[in-house]
C-alpha cells in the first residue's frame, strides 16, 4: 500500500514537474519567438517627438503656431513632482518599484475578469510607452506579450525619470493636446509649475478616455474621476489629508467653461503674414519638418504697422465697394424657429461661418436679423448683450444700396431696412460712433468687399517685410493676393523701361515724341493710346514717367530694345523670362505684388540686390540657428571705442543690379510722380517720397508702389476674376490713399529722410517741359535740377526722328543726318545711341 501511495505521489510530482517545465519552455519559446523581431527600444533614448513650431514677432511675442500634434516638450526635470505623482497615482502606483511590468496588477486584473468583472489592461507606464512608441494599439495577446518583453528590456536601458518623460510628453490628453505641458495650457492656460493639485489630478484622468471626461460636457464624471485620483494621491503619500480635502472641494474650473482665458486669446488671429511664412517654410524645409520640428521662427512683422496696413487696404476696398451701392450680405441664414429664444439664436449664430477678424473703424460683429419692421430691422449681435430696447438697423443706414436678387438683377434703391434685409439673415455690423468723443450713434450694416487687393511693405536695405495684407479678410479668403495673385502691373512696370534707358546712355532730359503709333501684330493692328487719349509731342523722359505716357514708353522700349528691357525685368526679379513684346513695356505680362515691391526696393537703396524675407531667424528644437537672413558683416560691432553718436560700420556683400547714379536719377524722376504727377493728389507726406502708379486697360487692376529712403510699400486692387473697376478708377485715387495711410504711420514711428545722392555726378537745371538747359540761378515751377554724371556733356537742340515722319513745325525738332551720337554709359563704356537720344534730343522710337 505504501509503495502504491509513494508511486502515486511520485508519478504526480513527475507529472507536475514535467508540466511546469513544459509550461516554462512554452512561455520561453513564446517570448523567444516574439522577442526576435521586435523594434529596437534603444531608439527611445533619441526621442524627438513632434512638437509645435511657433512664430514670434520681432518683439518676441508668440503670434502664431503650427502643429499636427499640439505638443510642448517638457524635460523630466521641468515637470513638477505634483504632476508626476498625479499620473503615477492614476496609472501605475508601483512605477518606481517594478521592472517594467506589474505582476501583482496583472494577477489582480485576471482574477477580476475571472469573477465576471470588467476586463482591464493592468499595463504599467513603461508598457504604455512601448505601445505608444514601438507597437500598435490593437488589443491582442500578441501585442501584450511584446509589451512585456520590450518593457523589461527598456527598464535596463533608460532611467525611470526618462521613461516618465517619454510618457508625459507623448500621451494624448484631448482637445488636440499631446503631453502634459500642452494640456495644462489648453485646459487651464497655465504652465506646469502653476498647476494646483486638483488641476494636475484632472489631467491625470484623461489618458484613458479624454473624450468622455470633457470638463463641460461630462463635468460630473470628470469631477468624480478627478476626486478618485486625488484620493489615490493621498493614499500613496503624495498629498496630506488637508491638501486632499481642500483640492476635492474645489470646483472643476477650465478654459472650456470660460473660467480662464484661452491661450489663443493672448495672440492675434491668424492672418496672411503668418500663413505665408507657413507656406514658404513648408516649401523650403518640407511640410513634415515644419509642422513637427518644433521650430522657433522670428518673423520680421511689425504688429503695429501690420494692423495699420490691414486697415488702410480695408478702408480703400470698402470705400470702393460702398460706392457701387450693391448689397450682397453674407449669404448665410438661421432658421426662423431658432429666433424666438435668445440662447437658441446665439448658439446658432456662433456656428455660422462668417469672418470675425475684421476691425475697420471698430470691430465687426456677426449678427442675425430677428425681425423686420416697417422701417427698421431688429438684430441680435454676437458677444453683445441684449438691452431693454434691443438693437436695430434703422432705415437711413440702408439707403445707400440696392439688393442683388437671386437672378442677378438689382432691386430698387432701399428706403427702409426691409428692402435689404429678411428675418433670419446673418449680417455683419459695427457700432457707428462720434468722431469727437467716441460715443455710440447706431449700429450700421457692413459687408466684405467684393473687390479685393493686396498690400506689402518692406525695409529697402534689409529686405525685411514689415507688413503684408493679402485681402480684405483672412477668415473670408485665405488666398494671399500679395504673393499668390499674378496680375498685370500696368504702368507700375514703366520704371524698369526707363531704368534700362538711363543705364544705356539716356538722361532724364532726353526728348521722346509723344505721338500716335500703329503697330502690325499677328492679332491685328495695335494702336496704343495714352490714358488721356491725347498726344503731347516732344517731351522729356521725366515728364513721360511723371504723367505715365504710354506712347513715350513704347518708343523708348523700341529704342533700347525689348531684349534689354526683358533683361532688366529678370535682373530685378519681376519676371523669370519676360516675353519680348512691346505691349509688355506697358506691364501687360503678369507678376505679383511681392515681386514688384521687392524690385522697387532696389531703386530706393541705390541699386543693390535685396532679397525679401518674412523671417529674420529660425532655430530648431534645440535652439540652434538653422537660418539667418541678414548675412552682412558688422566689422565694428565688438569695438568699445565707437563714438556714442555713430553707428558701427556694416559691410555689405550684396550684388549691384543698377548703377547708383542711374538709381538716383530714376528715384528723382519718380519723386516727380508723387510731387506733381499721377499720384500728387493722393500722396502728401513730410519726407521725400518716390513712386509710380499703375492702371491697366479698363482699370482691371490698379496699383501704386512708392518708397522713402528706408521703406517701400505697394498696393494693387482688382477683382479676383479680372473685370473693369469702372470709370474714374485709377492707381492714384484708389491705391494711393492706402500707401498714404500706411506710410504716414510708418514715418511717424520709424522716421525717414532724404534720398542719398551718390558721388560722381553734378546737378544741372533744365526746363522740365522742354528739356532746355537753364542757368544755375533759374527758378520757378518749370525748373528741375537733374543729376548727370561728371564728364557727361549734355547736348541740346539735336533731334532724331528714328524714321518717324513728323511735321517740321514741332518744337525742338531739327533734322539730323548721320548715324547717332557717342555717349558714356553707366558702366563707363562708350555707346552710340543715335537715333536715340542725349540731352535735349528728340526720338520717335521708329514706330508708326
Amino acid at each position: 500500500m505504501l509503495r502504491f501511495i509513494l508511486s502515486f505521489f511520485g508519478s504526480l510530482f513527475t507529472l507536475i514537474t514535467m508540466g511546469a517545465a513544459f509550461v516554462a519552455l512554452s512561455i520561453g519559446a513564446v517570448f523567444y519567438i516574439y522577442g526576435r523581431d521586435l523594434p529596437s527600444h534603444e531608439a527611445l533614448a533619441q526621442y524627438r517627438p513632434p512638437t509645435i513650431s511657433r512664430i514670434y514677432s520681432a518683439e518676441g511675442r508668440i503670434i502664431d503656431e503650427f502643429a499636427k500634434e499640439r505638443r510642448l516638450f517638457a524635460p523630466a526635470d521641468e515637470i513638477p513632482d505634483l504632476v508626476k505623482n498625479a499620473f503615477i497615482s492614476a496609472e501605475d502606483k508601483n512605477f518606481y518599484t517594478h521592472k517594467g511590468y506589474d505582476a501583482r496588477g496583472m494577477v489582480a486584473a485576471a482574477v477580476e475578469a475571472a469573477q465576471g468583472g470588467r476586463l482591464r489592461g493592468a499595463s504599467t507606464i513603461t508598457q504604455q510607452v512601448m505601445k505608444n512608441f514601438l507597437l500598435s494599439g490593437d488589443r491582442s495577446a500578441e501585442r501584450k506579450i511584446k509589451e512585456l518583453i520590450l518593457a523589461s528590456r527598456v527598464e535596463n536601458v533608460l532611467s525611470k525619470d526618462k521613461i516618465l518623460e517619454l510618457y508625459l510628453n507623448e500621451i494624448f490628453l484631448g482637445q488636440n493636446s499631446f503631453g502634459v505641458a500642452a494640456a495644462a495650457q489648453t485646459y487651464f492656460n497655465k504652465p506646469l509649475a502653476e498647476l494646483q493639485p486638483q488641476e494636475a489630478a484632472y489631467l491625470a484622468t484623461l489618458p484613458k478616455k479624454p473624450s468622455n471626461l470633457h470638463p463641460v460636457r461630462h463635468k460630473e464624471a470628470a469631477v468624480d474621476r478627478r476626486n478618485f485620483v486625488l484620493k489615490e494621491m493621498k493614499e500613496n503619500g503624495y498629498l496630506t489629508e488637508a491638501s486632499y480635502q481642500a483640492a476635492r472641494a474645489q470646483p472643476l474650473l477650465s478654459v472650456q467653461n470660460g473660467d480662464y482665458d484661452s491661450y489663443k486669446a493672448q495672440r492675434p488671429p491668424r492672418d496672411y503674414f503668418t500663413d505665408e511664412i507657413r507656406r514658404q517654410l513648408s516649401r523650403d524645409f518640407g511640410e513634415e519638418e515644419f509642422f513637427t520640428g518644433g521650430m522657433a521662427v522670428r518673423a520680421t512683422i511689425d504688429p503695429e504697422l501690420q494692423a495699420v496696413a490691414a486697415q488702410a487696404l480695408q478702408h480703400s476696398l470698402e470705400k470702393y465697394d460702398r460706392s457701387q451701392g450693391i448689397w450682397r450680405g453674407t449669404g448665410k441664414t438661421i432658421p426662423l424657429d431658432q429666433l424666438t429664444n435668445e440662447d437658441d439664436w446665439r448658439n446658432a449664430l456662433a456656428n455660422v461661418n462668417v469672418p470675425r477678424d475684421i476691425n475697420v473703424d471698430g470691430e465687426w460683429f456677426p449678427a442675425v436679423v430677428l425681425s423686420v419692421g416697417s422701417n427698421d430691422a431688429r438684430i441680435g449681435i454676437e458677444s453683445v448683450g441684449e438691452d431693454e430696447d434691443g438693437h436695430f438697423i434703422p432705415a437711413k443706414d440702408v439707403q445707400w444700396a440696392r439688393k442683388r436678387r437671386t437672378d442677378g438683377t438689382l432691386g430698387r434703391k432701399a428706403k427702409v431696412a426691409g428692402d435689404l434685409l429678411e428675418a433670419g439673415e446673418v449680417v455683419l455690423v459695427r457700432a457707428m460712433t462720434k468722431d469727437s468723443d467716441g460715443s455710440f450713434i447706431r449700429w450700421t450694416l457692413r459687408q466684405v468687399s467684393e473687390v479685393q487687393g493686396g498690400f506689402m511693405a518692406m525695409d529697402v536695405n534689409t529686405g525685411r517685410v514689415i507688413a503684408m495684407q493679402g485681402g480684405f479678410s483672412y477668415q473670408n479668403s485665405v488666398f494671399n493676393r500679395a504673393t499668390q495673385a499674378r496680375r498685370q502691373p500696368g504702368s507700375s512696370f514703366k520704371p524698369f523701361v526707363y531704368a534700362s534707358a538711363l543705364d544705356s546712355g539716356y538722361t532724364p532730359a532726353t526728348i521722346v515724341i509723344d505721338a500716335p503709333i500703329e503697330i502690325n501684330t499677328p492679332q491685328g493692328l495695335w494702336r496704343p493710346r495714352n490714358s488721356s487719349n491725347k498726344f503731347y509731342g516732344p517731351t522729356p523722359l521725366r515728364t513721360g514717367i511723371e504723367q505715365s505716357r504710354n506712347l513715350m514708353t513704347i518708343r523708348l522700349a523700341q529704342e533700347v530694345g525689348m531684349d534689354v528691357v526683358g533683361d532688366y525685368a529678370r535682373r530685378f526679379g519681376v519676371y523669370d523670362n519676360m516675353g519680348l513684346f512691346l505691349a509688355n513695356s506697358l506691364g501687360s505680362e503678369e507678376s505679383t505684388l511681392f515681386k514688384m515691391v521687392s524690385a522697387y526696393a532696389m531703386f530706393a537703396n541705390g541699386g543693390e540686390r535685396v532679397e525679401p524675407t518674412l523671417v529674420d531667424r529660425i532655430q530648431d528644437r534645440f535652439g540652434r540657428t538653422i537660418y539667418r537672413h541678414d548675412q552682412r558683416v558688422c566689422t565694428e560691432c565688438d569695438e568699445p571705442g565707437i563714438e556714442i553718436d555713430k553707428a558701427p560700420k556694416i559691410v555689405t556683400n550684396r550684388e549691384r543690379v543698377m548703377d547708383p547714379i542711374t538709381a538716383y536719377q530714376l528715384t528723382s524722376m519718380m519723386r516727380g510722380v508723387v510731387d506733381r504727377g499721377t499720384a500728387s493728389t493722393a500722396i502728401n507726406l513730410p519726407v521725400p517720397v518716390a513712386g509710380k502708379t499703375g492702371t491697366t486697360n479698363e482699370a482691371r487692376d490698379v496699383w501704386f508702389i512708392g518708397f522713402t529712403n528706408t521703406m517701400v510699400a505697394g498696393c494693387y486692387i482688382g477683382h479676383d476674376t479680372p473685370r473693369p473697376l469702372g470709370r474714374g478708377t485709377y492707381g492714384g485715387n484708389t491705391c494711393g490713399p492706402v500707401f498714404q495711410e500706411f506710410m504716414k504711420a510708418a514715418i511717424k514711428k520709424n522716421g525717414a529722410g532724404k534720398f542719398r545722392v551718390p558721388p560722381g555726378g553734378q546737378f544741372i537745371k533744365i526746363d522740365r517741359f522742354s528739356g532746355a538747359r537753364l542757368s544755375d540761378d533759374a527758378s520757378g515751377d518749370h525748373v528741375v535740377a537733374e543729376y548727370f554724371r561728371v564728364g557727361e556733356e549734355p547736348l541740346f537742340g539735336v533731334a532724331f526722328d528714328g524714321g518717324f515722319e513728323m511735321g517740321s513745325n514741332l518744337p525742338l525738332f531739327e533734322d539730323a543726318q548721320g548715324g547717332g551720337t557717342t555717349v558714356t554709359t553707366s558702366t563707363g563704356k562708350k555707346a552710340v545711341v543715335g537715333p536715340k537720344a542725349s540731352f535735349g534730343t528728340l526720338s520717335s522710337g521708329g514706330l508708326y
